[in-house]
């Protein structure tokens, strides 16, 4: 069956027999060309601190009952050193959006001595958010070689629905940074909200097709979870249930894995906020990323972009043992010492390298 928006729609909203032939046939396309592997990505989320004021979440600038950090760089390697000890081959660095040039150099630096800690041997991604080319660039020629850039909704009336329509906030450069670090060879991923106010599932539709069509090499969605300290709360009684979020979530991964058999797809932490099993029900419908959380417990509650966020009150190494024995549930190995790039980014590097030539 060809993915077109009818079709895709048809899928969303798919029940019975129909939604559980797309999550047997998903599974068996994460199978053939993924393989039942789940790659590590350690999550350090080393600052709250956040220039955007984005309506739904909650480290957003105007949260003035936010208490902000800023880990130091000793604690940040601390926790590279565990991703290290662990066999991990991947970290994350995420924070809140700053495009300053002081923080520009600092995680220039950081990622620099993350490179030298390990040798190489450590895959860097970013999602630190909107930034200039040469910001980009300069990460890029550091160290990184991933870049997690969600755009939260494609349909560009409803991303200035749950945004400030201003100069901080503007769809249209949303897009151009995601071809910025296309072209300075990132793997490139993106990734929306489920269940957002105003949202329809045709939006949801398109924002599959955008995926395919802006040709991505990893994503990272997830349902919307409300905050209570922020301007889209007031339509929490207007949403959709919780448990139909996470329903709408699983089908968003399945039809996405289906249209794009090749990427990777991040099982969400919100994903756990709603179904303690969440992350293993991702893993089973064609997801093949986990990122356990190696934020200082001190600091995790305080990176919190949602309500319930789960895992605040653990440590590192607790994290890692609860996510091999997650993985084994979904019927996964888990990839240690793997890279796990993205077999679509590898197969798009050769297509425009014999352009090239």
């Amino acid at each position: 069956m060809k993915l077109n928006k009818k079709n895709i729609i048809k899928l969303l909203l798919s029940e019975g027999e129909d939604k559980k032939a797309l999550f047997e046939h998903s599974a068996i396309v994460k199978e053939l060309n993924i393989g039942k592997i789940t790659y590590l990505r350690g999550l350090i989320e080393f600052s709250n601190i956040c220039q955007k004021n984005c309506l739904y979440c909650g480290i957003r600038k105007s949260n003035q009952l936010m208490k902000r950090f800023n880990l130091d760089d000793a604690s940040i390697l601390d926790a590279v050193k565990i991703a290290i000890k662990n066999n991990y081959s991947s970290i994350v660095l995420q924070s809140g959006e700053l495009d300053t040039k002081t923080n520009s150099d600092r995680i220039s630096s950081l990622i620099e001595k993350i490179v030298e800690l390990s040798g190489g041997k450590l895959g860097i991604t970013l999602s630190c958010g909107e930034q200039t080319e040469s910001t980009y660039r300069r990460w890029k020629s550091s160290g990184a070689s991933r870049y997690l850039l969600r755009i939260e909704t494609s349909n560009e009336g409803l991303y200035y629905k749950i945004h400030p329509k201003n100069k901080s906030h503007n769809f249209q450069k949303r897009i151009e940074c995601l071809s910025t670090l296309k072209n300075l060879d990132y793997q490139v991923g993106t990734g929306v909200m489920i269940g957002l106010p105003f949202q329809t599932i045709p939006d949801l539709a398109d924002d599959i097709l955008f995926m395919k069509d802006i040709d991505i090499d990893m994503c990272g969605m997830g349902p919307y979870i409300e905050h209570k300290d922020t301007p889209l709360y007031m339509y929490k009684n207007e949403l959709l249930p919780l448990n139909i979020r996470f329903e709408l979530t699983l089908k968003m991964i399945a039809s996405l894995r289906i249209l794009m058999p090749d990427i990777n797809i991040a099982a969400s932490t919100a994903m756990q906020a709603i179904d303690k099993m969440g992350r293993e029900k991702a893993l089973k419908v064609g997801a093949n990323i986990i990122m356990p959380n190696l934020t200082p417990g001190t600091y995790r509650n305080l990176y919190k972009l949602y309500e319930n966020k789960p895992c605040i009150d653990e440590q590192a190494e607790d994290c890692l043992n609860c996510m091999e024995l997650r993985i084994s549930i979904a019927g996964d190995k888990v990839g240690y010492g793997e890279f796990g790039d993205s077999k679509h980014f590898e197969k798009r590097k050769i297509k425009m390298e014999s352009k090239q030539n």
